[in-house]
């Protein structure tokens, strides 16, 4: 039996963004893994320029992604004030970047894809026998965060609360499956006619989506089909850098447990 914490992430309006160039920023329909630990580390109050909290989380966890309901996606046209750019100036906040912009502020335009509607499972374990934060400090930080929690922006708060629990499994995806059926959120998507008719119709009643690394598969994949390998560019290499590296993913098609 494996040891792990599931939480939910759930949000009337989030953003998984992809590689963007230009003014078009496209947006997958599932969080990547930077997100998710990104979420963990604001949890956990690990900033961006604390570069051993960010390899401890991206190194030392395993992460699996129960994709209960992907939402529709919703296209802003977004507009925003820049300042000039200028060699070592480094302002702390956005007021002060406008404030002190010597010249004439410029427009940027882009637009940005959101999910309307998203509701996906998490399920975190520790990859060895030794890491930085416990399952259980880990789940802790999430009941009491120190950085607000958001599903891919700022402007995308939780619809829900993280709940994080402590489960023993066989593997990864039975803890999700088993939190799909019997989790705290699972009252609300079971009873509300919303919920059930709007973000789950995209789901067959007995089959439901699972992501994770493809190196995790055996260990953790309780036998289901891998249906297809996607590389997505998510594996955390410098927050402070903005840098990320490429990781493989499988998606796997698993049967959905009945209450």
């Amino acid at each position: 039996m494996g040891h792990f914490l599931t939480f939910a992430m759930v949000a009337p309006m989030a953003s998984f963004g992809t590689l963007s160039v230009g003014e078009r920023r496209d947006g997958e329909d599932r969080p990547a893994r930077s997100a998710v630990l990104g979420l963990v580390g604001a949890c956990l109050g690990i900033t961006r320029k604390d570069v051993s909290g960010q390899n401890a989380l991206a190194e030392e966890y395993g992460l699996a992604v129960l994709c209960h309901a992907s939402g529709h996606v919703l296209t802003d046209y977004h507009t925003a004030q820049t300042a000039p750019s200028r060699r070592n100036w480094r302002p702390t906040t956005r007021a002060q970047e406008l404030a002190d912009a010597p010249g004439e502020l410029a427009t940027i335009l882009s637009r940005r894809d959101y999910r309307i509607g998203s509701w996906y499972l998490g399920a975190i374990w520790v990859r060895g026998s030794t890491s930085h934060w416990s399952l259980a400090e880990v789940r802790d930080a999430m009941q009491h965060p120190v950085f607000t929690p958001s599903l891919g922006r700022k402007a995308c708060p939780l619809g829900l609360p993280l709940a994080p629990e402590l489960a023993e499994s066989e593997c990864a995806v039975s803890a999700l499956l088993s939190r799909q059926t019997n989790g705290p959120e699972s009252q609300v998507h079971n009873r509300s006619g919303l919920f059930r008719n709007q973000l789950s119709k995209r789901n067959t009643p007995t089959e439901t989506l699972v992501v994770m690394d493809i190196a995790d598969v055996a260990e953790q994949g309780g036998g289901h089909t891998v249906i297809r390998r996607e590389m997505r560019r998510d594996q955390p290499l410098s927050r402070a850098r903005w840098q990320f590296g490429l990781r493989e993913e499988a998606l796997l098609l698993c049967k959905r447990e009945t209450a």
